[in-house]
């Protein structure tokens, strides 16, 4: 069985769906972002502060290129991995991508804490309100989950729900 790339946006739940999707596979799982902070020995925010999202880029592309030559496993990317060409290329080479989506509003209930979501706690310093930060960035990326070879509302489901979606796509394409 091919890999599962998790794509979409920040909140949807790619990492906690992930996470039981790869018990429920028998794969491992890995956290895009997670593995960039243990190789790196800095947070995410950190890595934004310090140095900018352009060197963080850098390093998600390092880190892409290493996991898509891995199988048996389910992939969790950050919610911008996918606005790299090359990111999206190498990962359709190693697995199916599934976009996971979720309303504004419920993205909003799961990014409430300032200060973990880089992206979106700049976003919200601009436009000075959370929900329109969401729905501003969202709209920004909004085309780049097209890439996706299928896609999975999470707004009402549990993550094991959200997994069973997902194996059941993946034995359908198997």
């Amino acid at each position: 069985m091919k890999n599962v790339i998790l794509i979409g946006f920040m909140g949807t739940g790619k990492s906690s769906c992930g996470r039981v999707l790869a018990h429920q596979l028998g794969f491992r799982f890995v956290d895009l972002d997670r593995a960039i902070e243990r190789r790196w020995h800095i947070t995410i925010p950190e890595m934004f502060s310090r140095y900018g999202e352009e060197y963080f880029r850098e390093k998600e592309r390092i880190m892409v290129k290493e996991y898509a030559g891995r199988k048996h496993i389910v992939l969790a990317t950050g919610g911008g991995t996918v606005k790299n060409a090359e990111n999206v290329a190498l990962l359709k080479t190693t697995g199916a991508i599934v976009c996971l989506t979720a309303t504004p509003e419920v993205i909003l209930s799961r990014t409430n804490r300032p200060g973990r979501r880089p992206v979106l706690d700049a976003k919200e310093k601009e436009l000075g309100d959370r929900l329109l930060a969401v729905k501003a960035l969202m709209e920004e990326r909004r085309y780049l989950y097209d890439c996706a070879d299928y896609q999975v509302d999470t707004g009402e489901k549990t993550p094991l729900q959200v997994a069973q979606e997902i194996m059941g796509y993946m034995k359908r394409i198997s």
